[in-house]
C-alpha cells in the first residue's frame, strides 16, 4: 500500500548535501547548499533568518513501509530545495502543493536537514544492529524541566529559509506527502536576529550567541561521524525574560562571561578576541562560574568537548499566567554525544545562568549521511 493511499485511509478513520564546502564559520547561509553530497553540509552554513525545528513519530508498519517514506521524504526535500513547478494533477485532484509560494517553487531558498534518533531502532524495523554507536534519547539533566510532549522522536527535521513562508511552505508540503509513514511530533518556528551591530547574531537575553565556533578545518574532528553523519542536539531552552531584564547589566555580564554591546570577552576587547584565562586563574575578570568559562575552559583536555552551536530564537507568546513564552532553540552537532555535549553539559549544572533558563524539550538524533545523487535517499545504507 501507498503512503499516499494508507494516508488517506488513515484520515478517514480519523475523521477529525557536497562534503566541505562550507566553513563553520564563514559566511555561507542555508540558502543555496547543495542538496547532494557525502553529507548534509547544512549544518555548517551560518543560522537562516527563519527555521522549523520537528520531530515525528515514524508510523509506517514495516520496513518496507519505512524505506517508502525515507524515498518520499528525500524526493520531497530534493525539489524543496531545488524548485521548480509542482506536478500537474489535472482539474479532478485536490493542487499537488499548497500554492503559497506561487505557481513555482523558487530554487535554492532551503535547506533541510533530517536525522534518526534512537527510538527508530527499537524492533518495529529490525533495525536495533544498525543503530549508531553512540546514539541514546536525551536524559533529563538536573536543571531541565522536560515536558515529554516536547521530546525525542523517530525523526528529526530541521528547514532553513531567509522568509517564514518558505519553511512553513516546506513542512506543509513534507507532512502532506508523509502522512502515512510518519505524524508531527512536535515543532517549533525560529528565527534568527541581523548582526547588531555586527558580528554574531544575538539571543533573546540580549548577548551574542555562537562566537567561538569550532574553525573550518576541525569539522573531521569534531562533527562529522565516520559514516557521513553527525550527532544533533536540539534542546528547547525558555528564558525567563522578564527576570533576567531585572538584573544588573555587570551582574548579567559576569554570568556569561562576555560584554553585552560588542560581545567580547571580559579580559578582552572585540568579539573574536580569545579569553586568557591562563592570567585569570581565579576567575578576578572572567569569573570561574561564567558560562563561557564553564563551557569551553579552553584547556587540552577539553578542546576535543567542543561543539558546533546552531542556535536560533523562538517566540511562542504568552503562558497561563500571563508570562512572555520565549526562548532558543539550541541546536549543536558533534562526533559523540558523551563526550562533548554532555561533557559540557555536566560542567554548566548549577551555572548561575539556571536561574533564568529553563530546558523543556528537544531530544537526541543522528543526521543520515548526505544523499549522494538522484539514485540515493536518506537511510538507504541503514536499511541495507
Amino acid at each position: 500500500m501507498t503512503l499516499e493511499r494508507r494516508a488517506f485511509l488513515r484520515g478517514a478513520a480519523a475523521a477529525g548535501a557536497g562534503a566541505g564546502l562550507i566553513g563553520l564559520s564563514g559566511s555561507a547561509t542555508a540558502a543555496g547548499v547543495p542538496f547532494h553530497g557525502l553529507r548534509q553540509t547544512a549544518v555548517l552554513a551560518e543560522p537562516a533568518r527563519h527555521s522549523v525545528v520537528a520531530a515525528f513519530d515514524v508510523v509506517a508498519e514495516n520496513r518496507a513501509e519505512l524505506t517508502a517514506l525515507l524515498k518520499e521524504l528525500t524526493a520531497r526535500a530534493r525539489f524543496l530545495t531545488s524548485g521548480g513547478a509542482p506536478a500537474s494533477v489535472g482539474i479532478t485532484g485536490p493542487p499537488a502543493d499548497s500554492g503559497v509560494l506561487g505557481p513555482e517553487v523558487p530554487k535554492g531558498q532551503l535547506s533541510v536537514l533530517v536525522g534518526a534518533g534512537a527510538s527508530l531502532f527499537d524492533d518495529r524495523y529490525g533495525l536495533a544492529a544498525r543503530k549508531p554507536p553512540k546514539l541514546k534519547q536525551m536524559p533529563m539533566f538536573p536543571d531541565d524541566a522536560l515536558d515529554p510532549q516536547w521530546c525525542h522522536g523517530d525523526l528529526s527535521l530541521v528547514l532553513n529559509a531567509a522568509e517564514p513562508d518558505t519553511v512553513l511552505h516546506a513542512l506543509r508540503d513534507i507532512a502532506r506527502a508523509t502522512r502515512g509513514g510518519m505524524q508531527l511530533r512536535w515543532k517549533i518556528d525560529g528565527f534568527s536576529s541581523p548582526p547588531r551591530p555586527a558580528g554574531t547574531p544575538r539571543n533573546l537575553l540580549g548577548f551574542k550567541d555562537g562566537t567561538a565556533n569550532p574553525a573550518p578545518s576541525e569539522a573531521d574532528s569534531l562533527v562529522w561521524t565516520e559514516d557521513g553523519g553527525s550527532y544533533q542536539v536540539i534542546r528547547l531552552i525558555r528564558m525567563l525574560v522578564e527576570f533576567w531584564d531585572r538584573v544588573s547589566l555587570s551582574e548579567q555580564e559576569n554570568m556569561i562571561g562576555r560584554r553585552r554591546d560588542t560581545g567580547a570577552p571580559l579580559d578582552g576587547a572585540a568579539e573574536e578576541d580569545v579569553p586568557r584565562y591562563a592570567e585569570d586563574p581565579v576567575g578576578t575578570v572572567v569569573p570561574l562560574t561564567s558560562h563561557i568559562r564553564l563551557a569551553n575552559p579552553r584547556t587540552p583536555q577539553t578542546d576535543g568537548q567542543r561543539i558546533l552551536r546552531r542556535a536560533v530564537n523562538y517566540d511562542r507568546g504568552v503562558d497561563a499566567n500571563g508570562n512572555l513564552d520565549m526562548g532558543l532553540v539550541f541546536t549543536c552537532y558533534q562526533r559523540d554525544l558523551e563526550k562533548q555535549f554532555e561533557a559540557v553539559q555536566k560542567r554548566l549544572a548549577g551555572e548561575p545562568l539556571t536561574d533564568y533558563v529553563s530546558p523543556f524539550g528537544g531530544g537526541y538524533f543522528h543526521l543520515f549521511p548526505g544523499v549522494t545523487d538522484p539514485a540515493d535517499h536518506y537511510g538507504r545504507a541503514m536499511l541495507g
